[in-house]
């Protein structure tokens, strides 16, 4: 029944989705309605957070190399490619300042 109870939340729920406090709530419901022994609910809960955190943390990465690649296509600069030309900016601008100078 355990594996059962897994199969059923991990396609039907979408893990992703589910928070600690959620699973948490979940596996006591179950347990209080006798359908899962108090080490079988510690059982789920523990699986479930873990499947849960995994496929936020590939979601988001997911989700990152969409936006990067997207970006990529529209030719887009990234805050890193904007950071380098401010310095860059900054820099040739204090090298004008110097040969004004020098001139005066």
């Amino acid at each position: 029944m355990l594996d059962l109870i897994k199969k059923t939340m991990l396609t039907g729920v979408g893990l992703a989705g589910l928070t600690k406090d959620k699973v948490e709530k979940l596996a006591k419901e179950l347990a209080k309605k006798g359908r899962l022994s108090e080490q079988e609910g510690k059982k789920l809960l523990d699986h479930l957070s873990k499947k849960s955190e995994k496929a936020r943390k590939d979601l988001e990465a997911q989700i990152e190399r969409v936006v990067k690649k997207t970006m990529k296509k529209m030719n887009l600069a990234t805050r890193e490619d904007v950071l380098k030309l401010t310095k860059r900016i900054k820099k040739l601008e204090g090298a004008l300042k110097d040969k004004e100078g020098a001139r005066c």
